[in-house]
């Protein structure tokens, strides 16, 4: 098993039992048991972010046992599902963004790294995701006909409340899209382990101050739940697509990133 998948708000409801590996690691346990799904004949891990019954808020999610636990199980490519906010009145609700770039806003508020001793280890992070797994996401979505936005800035917050109309309006002219709360460290953690890392989000409304509306929990869920069967073809369509091999820079990500 060499590709895994995180899931979040949404993707977390389903109380059907599956074959699972339950593993500890350094940093702890990981927000859940690791769900062996098979995809033909691939068979890829499955993880709840928010744990089996979705009671882990995002600030407490062990990000790095997340990760680490995939690099204990010998995976190598991981996409990450998100559920997010629009700033952006060209990216209604409903719509599946592939984003390209992140900004961080929750650096010193989670443990965002592996290397807090023993090295110095200074990751390449200009191009966030994975460029291979990108391009096979947009091939796929080209393929089937799935309505995707092909790029997209998103920002990470720290959660647990939603934003300040103010906040949204900072954050637009800063040059964010999309905003979530768990895609940091995630990804830059997958990186820091040499494994290859890309994002899918779906947009289950309008952000502060742009929704006329109040935002609640429960139209997020309902958008994710509704996006699910194209989701599911998405990803499923793009895994059995990849290459064997990684023909990517994040298998060398360590290489000329420490002194």
């Amino acid at each position: 098993m060499k590709i895994g998948i995180i899931g979040g708000s949404g993707l977390s409801e389903s109380e059907v039992k599956k074959e699972v590996i339950t593993i500890k690691t350094p940093y702890g346990e990981p927000s859940s048991p690791y769900e062996i799904e098979e995809i033909e004949t691939i068979k890829v891990l499955f993880l709840r972010r928010h744990g089996e019954r979705h009671s882990i808020p995002p600030h407490k999610v062990n990000y790095r046992a997340n990760i680490y636990g995939f690099k204990l199980c010998g995976i190598e490519r991981i996409f990450g599902v998100f559920a997010t906010g629009s700033l952006n009145e060209n990216i209604p609700p409903g719509s599946i963004v592939i984003p390209h770039q992140i900004i961080d806003l929750t650096q010193g508020m989670r443990p965002n790294t592996f290397y807090e001793e023993g090295k110095v280890v200074h990751i390449d992070f200009t191009e966030p995701f994975c460029s291979e797994m990108r391009e096979h996401l947009l091939e796929t979505a080209k393929r089937f006909r799935i309505d995707v936005i092909p790029h997209g800035t998103y920002i990470c917050v720290t959660g647990p409340r939603l934003e300040t109309a103010a906040e949204i309006r900072f954050f637009k002219n800063m040059g964010a899209d999309i905003i979530g709360m768990t895609i940091m460290p995630e990804a830059v953690l997958a990186r820091e382990l040499e494994i290859c890392y890309a994002a899918v989000a779906v947009v289950g409304n309008y952000a502060a101050g742009i929704s006329k509306l109040p935002l609640t929990v429960k139209e997020v869920v309902e958008t994710m739940k509704n996006s699910l069967d194209t989701l599911g073809l998405l990803i499923r369509e793009t895994i059995k697509k990849l290459p064997h091999e990684r023909n990517c820079s994040c298998k060398d990500a360590l290489k000329n990133a420490s002194f």
